[in-house]
């Protein structure tokens, strides 16, 4: 797929509650904005002042080829407005690209983006582009962060219609949920728009600019988690309509129709979800609408998260398959190459078989076949006599030294090994967005067909992308057994952990922390063995790290068989 540059974080479209009527600029693969005024003469109109009242300061006199730090090689102004700039630039110790924003250190805002930047790093989490630096040096402040050369802006996507079901809903999901974590840690975005809102190649969703978007423009909130979940609504409604919920332009979408206020996605656009259509109004604020036809309002992302949770599960599409041309039989493989074609309605006279051996070489070769075929069979017979006789013989001897004494009562030993019944198996992903990775197969991984298995999703790399620690399937033994060891075949090399519940666990633990690791190992077929007796009935495969695909080349797990036994 084409690539796009996401370098340029967000600065150049309109503050506050007006819609922003600036196109996203487009670049090429490399990282080369083709449209770098972002802002109409109205926006610079209202720029020369700052959100705050002050003057506005001109940039640094900056120019490509500059260092700073003696590192960071700026290459390309993307954006100049409001006395600071953004650059595509070079981090020449790591070798990689980064981007930058620079504005001199007498700033009105310079302490406030400082402060939002470096709070910002310190919150770590990857469903945000990170911050990788924010220093205060000769006489100017810069913010260096992530660039992301496989990541698709939400307004590019937009551009060419509205996204699927499944990817609208994914897209809320993940950021509802990056938002929710934010909040907690005190962080408020303010300029969550679809310019900040990248989708990377292997179709996670993140988020860019957090803080440090707002405090360039000096924009702030009373009510700061209220306007996050405001514009997560106009997301998804920009998702689900390819329309702006309000009266104005933006982003290169149409707004909605002049007086009559906010209506539903799904009357704006046939064959809408209704589930997500709904989700969108109660994330924006539309005057008293919510009440007369949905359920209560959300005022948070936490309250979104939850109500995402509430809703039936959006299951992605199923993979389209071609049927294959039927298979056609060619002139040489019937046998017929070379062959005049038969006439219609002539029929073809069968060639006559060659004479069985009448010659002399083959009548010699007959009766030597003969001959060897008869030696066999006589040395078969007397190898299969001999071999009885022993037995006999050792049957006789062991019968003469057995011990005759019926009141003999050794114990026996416990059989092992034996194959203990899978009643029952459930995904688990305690610390996914949705909490479920492909359940419909789940029951996949013990119905003893090799050539079937359950899959995770796709991540960015082994380590699920660094998202979480790892996903897994609870296996139900139907009541609380003696596990001696557990056989799980894996479609690639994957690293494992077998957890189980405690034996006197009266119902199958709902969290992560109610299983404990017992064995692990790593491979296509690993054996999983406790180190001490185990007794269980709710046993957790635990994939912690995970293949790449051949088939589709992307880190993901596959189960295709679990056997437990005693």
């Amino acid at each position: 797929m084409a690539e796009r540059s996401t370098a340029a974080v967000d600065v150049a479209d309109n503050s506050g509650e007006q819609p922003l009527t600036a196109q996203a600029d487009q670049s090429t693969a490399d990282g080369v904005a083709q449209n770098r005024e972002r802002d109409t003469d109205n926006d610079e109109a209202q720029e020369n002042t700052g959100a705050d009242g002050s003057a506005m300061i001109s940039p640094p006199e900056l120019h490509s080829g500059h260092k700073l730090a003696r590192r960071y090689r700026l290459e390309e102004c993307v954006t100049r407005l409001d006395g600071f700039s953004s650059w595509r630039a070079v981090d020449e110790k790591l070798r990689r690209a980064v981007g930058v924003h620079i504005l001199p250190a007498d700033h009105s805002r310079a302490r406030s983006v400082l402060a939002a930047a470096r709070s910002s790093a310190l919150l770590g989490d990857p469903r945000f582009v990170q911050v990788l630096d924010a220093v205060e040096e000769n006489d100017v402040v810069y913010v260096v962060h992530e660039w992301l050369p496989d990541a698709t802006e939400l307004t590019a996507l937009l551009a060419a219609g509205p996204l699927e079901v499944y990817d609208a809903y994914q897209m809320v999901s993940q950021i509802s949920a990056a938002m929710a974590a934010a909040h907690r840690e005190g962080l408020a975005h303010l300029r969550l728009n679809p310019n900040a809102v990248l989708r990377t190649s292997t179709g996670q969703w993140r988020i860019r600019g957090l803080a440090v978007n707002a405090a360039l423009r000096g924009v702030s909130s009373e009510t700061p988690q209220r306007t996050d979940t405001e514009s997560i609504g106009a997301l998804l409604y920009a998702a689900l309509t390819q329309r702006w919920p309000y009266e104005s332009d933006a982003y290169g979408m149409s707004g909605l129709p002049k007086d009559i206020g906010l209506i539903p996605p799904d009357q704006v656009r046939a064959g809408v979800h209704r589930g997500l259509s709904e989700l969108a109004m109660r994330a924006l604020a539309n005057d008293g609408a919510t009440a007369s036809r949905h359920e209560s309002a959300c005022t948070t992302p936490e309250e979104l998260v939850k109500a995402i949770g509430e809703m039936p599960r959006i299951r992605p599409p199923e993979p389209a398959f071609t049927t294959p041309p039927e298979y056609q039989r060619t002139t040489y493989q019937q046998g017929t190459y070379g062959r005049p074609t038969p006439h219609p309605g002539v029929t073809q006279a069968l060639p006559t078989p060659p004479p069985p051996l009448q010659s002399r070489t083959g009548k010699a070769l007959k009766w030597a076949v003969s001959a060897l075929l008869i030696a066999a069979l006589g040395l078969g017979s007397w190898q299969l006599a001999d071999a009885l006789l022993d037995q006999d013989k050792r049957s006789d001897d062991t019968n003469r030294t057995q011990t005759t004494d019926g009141d003999d009562k050794s114990p026996k030993k416990p059989v092992s090994g034996k194959p203990i019944a899978i009643t029952g198996a459930q995904d688990f992903d305690p610390f996914g967005s949705d909490g479920s990775e492909y359940p419909d197969d789940v029951d996949k991984v013990y119905d003893g067909a090799p050539d079937t298995y359950w899959q995770t999703s796709y991540y960015a790399s082994a380590d699920f992308g660094r998202l979480k620690s790892g996903v897994g399937v609870i296996l139900d033994l139907g009541k609380s057994q003696q596990v001696g060891k557990v056989t799980v075949s894996f479609v690639g090399d994957t690293s494992v952990e077998l957890r189980a519940a405690s034996s006197d666990a009266g119902a199958q633990p709902a969290s992560f922390d109610g299983y404990s690791k017992v064995a692990e190992g790593s491979g296509t077929t690993v054996t999983l063995k406790p180190d001490k007796a185990l007794k269980s009935r709710y046993l957790l495969v635990w994939l912690t790290e995970l293949p790449v695909q051949a088939d589709d080349g992307k880190w993901r797990g596959r189960v295709s068989d679990i056997k437990v036994t005693s």
